[in-house]
């Protein structure tokens, strides 16, 4: 696999907001697309051995950071609502199809990524063809206080931008890499604080989730990290299992922990997931 970097591109959602998209082409015609959406914390930057293994077996692959995130300066930690995120998402897709609508494309969620991608699925099953969670936080195991749950609450209505810390500020939560971890910490676009809508809409998100599953008919993977502790495994498989599709399948990396990509084997979930797709793009364009 070479070194290479992402082809970099500033992309207009329809309030004109600029979100800053890394885009690994591949080197001939491409089987598909892959669109990744990441954590609430993380951004395109954490994944280039990702796009380059996607690209390197076929497959464009597209980050884009989430408003208020990774390299997106403007309202930082920040969004309208939840409806503006899912926009965003179904908008891109919607560029996408429009460029060429004979190629499949797949969405991808990582963490809490993963919300966005099954809603986005069940709602907009004419822009997906494939859908593939990644230690998806579905179900989380770390989240904010009562009280705070409260402040936040307050604040969403009468200082929606004020803001708050997000409950992941140990880098260990991540990975056991002690590279990875260092990382993480020092980490220049990787987002610490949230504004009150931005918590907020990542709420509604939930509630979202949970009534979204008898409309996901697309081929759907799940990845799991053995040794998760962001993510409640058993429940996250759960949910999985109830969604309509009828092609579901479930990887687990026992020894694995919540971000794959910092795993002393990255190459092995990426290779995983483009054999999935070589296989779940044919069946859901069919």
């Amino acid at each position: 696999m070479t070194e290479s970097l992402p082809r970099v591109e500033t992309w207009n959602a329809s309030d004109g907001y600029p979100i800053h998209v890394a885009t690994w082409p591949t080197a001939g015609p491409a089987r598909g697309r892959v669109v990744v959406l990441h954590g609430v914390q993380s951004h395109s930057g954490w994944y280039h051995n990702l796009g380059r293994v996607l690209a390197g077996e076929g497959f464009e692959a597209h980050f884009p950071d989430r408003r208020g995130s990774g390299a997106n300066r403007v309202d930082r930690g920040h969004t309208p609502s939840d409806r503006r995120l899912l926009k965003d998402t179904a908008e891109y897709l919607a560029r996408l199809r429009a460029q060429d609508p004979s190629s499949p494309i797949a969405l991808a969620g990582i963490s809490w990524g993963g919300k966005l991608a099954v809603i986005t699925a069940g709602k907009r099953p004419d822009l997906v063809d494939a859908l593939a969670l990644i230690c998806p936080g579905l179900h989380p195991r770390v989240g904010v206080s009562r009280k705070e749950r409260w402040q936040i609450a307050l604040a969403y209505f009468f200082q929606p931008r004020k803001t708050f810390p997000i409950p992941l500020s140990d880098p260990a939560l991540f990975t056991a890499s002690h590279a990875g971890q260092e990382f993480i910490a020092n980490d220049p676009l990787g987002l610490r604080a949230a504004t009150a809508r931005l918590l907020g809409a990542s709420a509604l998100i939930d509630r979202g989730v949970q009534g979204i599953r008898s409309k996901v008919h697309q081929p759907a993977l799940l990845m799991l990290a053995g040794k998760d502790r962001i993510v409640d495994n058993p429940k996250t498989l759960e949910y999985f299992n109830t969604l309509a599709s009828d092609r579901r399948r479930a990887i687990e990396y026992p020894e694995g922990h919540h971000t794959l990509e910092f795993d002393p084997d990255p190459s092995r979930y990426a290779l995983d997931l483009a054999a999935w797709l070589g296989e779940a793009m044919k069946s859901g364009m069919a």
